[in-house]
């Protein structure tokens, strides 16, 4: 096999696979009921965001008459072809383990999405009371005819299409109309415990919807009332020429109605009335999904949230907190001394908010700089920057509004900082600013003193509880000149400077990461010891992967765990022999990215906001940088090996398949005993 036919798999079937490992969640019958319901509403969640970019992207380069195959072989044309064969089985598998796996458990354990059929005629009568008091005023029943056409349908939103007949007010008639769903509606109806047989009862909205449809068309007859919701693509389309955060708040609204990619209706729909749907929004019938359950999976996770049954959720637990951080001093003082691992969410983010706070309090601060990519609402990092801001430290803050569906956030953020006072810029056009910096610099007797906090996710402390992600506080003096620099290529103009230890994205990591695989392919010639170790959430970049091919021919042993879609192909003969791939998924999304060199025995450790894909290596601003205290570094060489050897981790073979290495084993055991070691205790 050439170097130019190297083996790749398909990013978009290997993401999809991702997808399907997080949907078997929902089968594992060790896992708590409630949670594997959870997990079969995230993989829906998922295929949503999947063609709203994905396919929606494939689709523009067909449209734009791009038939060019890429390093699988697969066209745009080809590459649809094989999603839709894919997502069709995809979806039937997902309602079949709703309907007759996690429904009939659920009645098990007293929980009950009551069908119309099993509807007591009290529970009739308070249904009909809701829908009169909540459902009814909030609805627009739209009539479709020549002088009432076919209304636009918002991304995502549920729709009720309607058949009628009878006496209509402008003479009898038969015919069709479309009923939105706000989505001020829950998807589900919880019943009052009066009327319930069991402690917890609901109903789908959309059985409300069917079962009281005449009231909305009075003396008309329903012939039948179908579910549907339609797909849009929902990238934003900028002029370069634009001011960014105008241009933004303005694209917003449009991504409610941009170009259909799929159509998902109600099964029990008759043909005639699907065709008519996919003419109306030119869709072909392989873009059409038909659902032998509730369309729009995702906000069924309302229920987990409303049934009070700890015994099937997770055990809550409490985030550890570092024994170096004891309190009796400020974290200024404590990383003179030590550089401070946290490893979330394992570990409390608190340092990282209380390392914000503490800088916008001290009057030895003056200046605070700081990226934020995806933020939470009510932000404590983000309070405590407008305090310092309005205590006339100089805070600078790189908001990227471009953070996919956190775009209106962001906006909102970057207005409160300007209003507190705070330089306040939108990043890189073209290139999305992703890196995870807080810069602190500290007027000290000594003289100026720089803190920084690097981390491999998002400055949220919401997801912090969800995602795994590592976090290093440090004072590393040469790390802290690197930030600045590159906090001044940010805001700034001028060539990119050469750096001490940081090694950002756009301009050197693809470089570094080419050389540090060959610096291992040179040690395992020299017979020292040479293995290359490393986890993040995609590998797709050509050149990385032919290197690590490279490599492995040289006999370099790779070892990857990449969580989400992988491209290279392990275990092909003359290729990939030495190269092992693992995935895993458990309890909290797996996010860190971690990179380890073996590098003749003296291993090299990397901690990056970046993951090996072509936009995070040339089209994002990223950081990766060294963790070298020695301790900090084997532990984190220890996790590595955890991560690897899981268990309950999902091998990835050379067909493209992915096999559990134990399937006995539920989750991830790593992630299990990270709890155990860091947390202060479940339950």
């Amino acid at each position: 096999m050439s170097e130019n036919h190297a083996p790749f798999f398909n990013r978009e079937l290997s993401l999809l696979r991702f997808h399907r490992r997080v949907f078997v969640q929902a089968l594992d019958p060790q896992m708590p009921l409630l949670e594997r319901f959870r997990f079969l509403c995230i993989a829906a969640s998922n295929l949503d965001e999947f063609f709203e970019v994905r396919v929606a992207g494939l689709k523009k380069q067909v449209a734009l008459g791009n038939d060019s195959p890429g390093p699988d072989g697969l066209s745009p044309r080809g590459q649809l072809a094989a999603i839709a064969d894919e997502v069709h089985r995809f979806v039937d598998e997902i309602h079949q383990a709703l309907l007759e796996v996690l429904i009939p458990q659920l009645n098990e354990e007293g929980i009950h999405i009551r069908p119309t059929a099993q509807w007591t005629e009290p529970v009739r009568t308070h249904l009909r009371e809701r829908f009169r008091q909540e459902v009814l005023p909030v609805l627009s029943p739209l009539r479709l005819d020549p002088a009432h056409p076919f209304p636009r349908v918002l991304n995502k939103c549920l729709h009720l299409l309607v058949a009628l007949s009878g006496p209509d007010a402008f003479g009898p008639t038969r015919g069709l109309a479309v009923v939105p769903l706000p989505r001020t509606l829950p998807r589900l109806f919880r019943l009052p415990p009066e009327i319930c047989t069991d402690s917890h009862e609901f109903v789908y909205l959309s059985s409300v919807l069917a079962a009281f449809a005449e009231e909305l068309f009075p003396g008309m007859t329903i012939e039948g009332a179908w579910t549907f919701r339609v797909t849009r693509d929902s990238d934003l389309e900028l002029d370069d020429d634009d001011d960014l955060m105008r241009a933004v708040s303005a694209e917003l609204p449009s991504r409610r109605f941009g170009d259909e990619v799929r159509l998902e209706v109600d099964a029990r729909c008759p043909e005639s009335f699907q065709n008519l749907l996919l003419s109306e929004f030119e869709l072909a019938s392989s873009d059409l999904y038909l659902h032998h359950g509730p369309v729009n999976l995702q906000r069924l996770q309302q229920l987990v949230d409303e049934v009070d049954r700890p015994d099937l959720k997770h055990p809550p637990f409490t985030p550890g907190y570092p024994a170096e951080l004891d309190g009796s001093e400020s974290l200024f003082e404590t990383l003179k001394q030590r550089d401070i691992l946290l490893h979330h969410p394992y570990q409390s983010f608190a340092p990282v908010t209380d390392f914000v706070e503490q800088a916008a309090d001290d009057p030895a601060v003056v200046a605070i700089r700081q990226t934020l990519y995806r933020t939470d609402s009510g932000s404590t990092l983000v309070a405590a920057l407008e305090r310092a801001a309005r205590a006339g430290k100089e805070v600078t803050v790189v908001v990227e509004l471009l953070a996919r569906f956190d775009e209106a956030s962001n906006i909102e953020v970057a207005e409160r900082l300007q209003d507190a006072g705070a330089q306040v810029l939108y990043g890189v056009m073209n290139h999305k600013t992703h890196a995870k910096m807080s810069l602190v610099v500290r007027k000290e007797p000594a003289g100026i003193r720089r803190y920084m906090h690097l981390g491999t996710g998002n400055y949220n402390a919401k997801t912090a509880r969800l995602y795994t992600d590592y976090g290093l506080l440090t004072a590393d003096p040469e790390l802290g000149h690197d930030v600045q620099r590159l906090f001044h290529t940010l805001t700034g103009f001028g060539r990119v400077p050469e750096m001490n230890k940081l090694v950002p994205a756009p301009f050197h990591l693809h470089r570094f990461l080419l050389e540090r695989i060959d610096g291992e392919i040179a040690h395992q010639r020299a017979g020292r010891p040479a293995q290359v170790r490393a986890k993040m959430n995609a590998l797709i970049e050509p050149g990385v992967i032919r290197k690590l091919y490279e490599a492995s021919q040289a006999g370099v042993r790779v070892e990857l765990v990449v969580r989400g879609p992988c491209c290279l192909r392990p275990g092909v003969e003359g290729w990939s022999e030495n190269v092992r791939v693992k995935s895993l998924v458990g309890r909290f999304l797996e996010h860190h990215r971690c990179f380890a060199f073996e590098n003749g025995g003296e291993p090299q450790v990397y901690l990056a906001s970046a993951d090996w894909m072509d936009r995070n290596l040339f089209r994002r601003v990223e950081t990766c940088f060294p963790v070298e205290r020695p301790d900090l570094k084997a532990r984190l060489l220890a996790d590595l090996d955890r991560f690897v050897n899981d268990p309950g981790g999902y091998e990835l073979r050379s067909d493209g398949s992915y096999e559990k290495a134990s399937p006995e084993v539920s989750g991830s055991a790593a992630q299990a005993g990270l709890l155990e070691e860091l947390s202060t205790g479940t339950g």
